[in-house]
């Protein structure tokens, strides 16, 4: 059972360190770096936790960690599971689950992705206001199968997915450190393929701004189990539908290392700001 499989995780977590977190951090590709910024960290390989997963593509390190940032007691995922490394939807958000037991409130949830949006260029941010899961609509939802109470709400409403005093509160910080930070739609496909220019045209035309592989399913268990989300997309490369050259990982990756002072920097800023208005009566 699942539930059963998220407390022998958690439990084994406890085992390596008694930080109960109030924050959950998931970075996505090239952005793990700011996990060695933990102070008092417990570094745990997912190889280490029953049931997790194992991360098989670059910029994922493939390990937890609970420690301090900004005050604030937080658990990391230096990288994550997609679902065309071949994990089904529960297995690559299972870890969502068990940072929540662990006493995780908050999912602070990052990628590097394609804007498709022709105003967005590389290196750029974007605050997520609403995503388009795509293979979800096919029916890879997360929660497929699922009847127990345990685990939450069976049919959990995303109208609101995105937490907006949080979404203020990261449009403020972006503004106090003269940082690009668009706001739209963020729409997973499932991957490991680019898309072709006729899909990232398409995908213009419904709405979307940001596409990448992730995230979607991570954010519906979220709000399924009652944690306030906030999602953050770096642009990585243009993905308008009319590119002349191709995109690679590679690129991405160096993407992501051109702008690692900056998202650090953001993502701390943001925290700080969320532990001391935590703090306050």
């Amino acid at each position: 059972m699942l539930y059963d499989q998220v407390s022998e995780a958690a439990a084994t977590i406890r085992a390596s360190s008694s930080l109960r977190p109030t924050l959950a951090l998931i970075l996505g590709s090239g952005l793990g770096d700011l996990a060695h910024e933990l102070e008092q960290a417990v570094p745990i390989a997912y190889a280490d936790i029953p049931h997790f997963a194992r991360s098989t593509v670059g910029g994922h390190a493939g390990r937890l960690l609970l420690g301090w940032l900004e005050n604030m007691p937080v658990v990391v995922m230096q990288g994550r599971f997609h679902l065309y490394e071949g994990y089904a939807p529960h297995v690559v958000t299972l870890p969502v689950r068990v940072m929540r037991m662990l006493g995780a409130e908050v999912l602070l949830v990052t990628n590097a992705a394609g804007g498709v949006n022709p105003a967005y260029r590389p290196g750029d941010f974007m605050l997520i206001r609403d995503h388009i899961y795509m293979p979800g609509l096919a029916g890879l939802s997360p929660l497929v199968g699922q009847d127990d109470v345990r685990l939450g709400e069976r049919f959990p409403s995303l109208t609101l997915a995105y937490d907006q005093q949080m979404q203020a509160v990261a449009r403020m910080v972006a503004d106090r450190q003269n940082v690009t930070l668009h706001e739209g739609v963020y729409t997973m496909v499932g991957g490991s393929n680019f898309e072709a220019s006729a899909e990232l045209k398409y995908l213009r035309i419904i709405g979307t701004d940001a596409v990448g592989m992730s995230t979607a399913p991570e954010v519906i268990v979220a709000r399924q189990i009652g944690m306030r989300v906030l999602g953050i997309s770096l642009i990585a490369n243009t993905a308008t539908g009319n590119e002349t050259g191709e995109v690679n990982h590679s690129g991405v990756m160096e993407t992501a290392r051109a702008v690692r002072a900056t998202f650090s920097a953001l993502i701390r800023g943001i925290v700080r700001e969320l532990a001391k208005r935590s703090a306050e009566p």
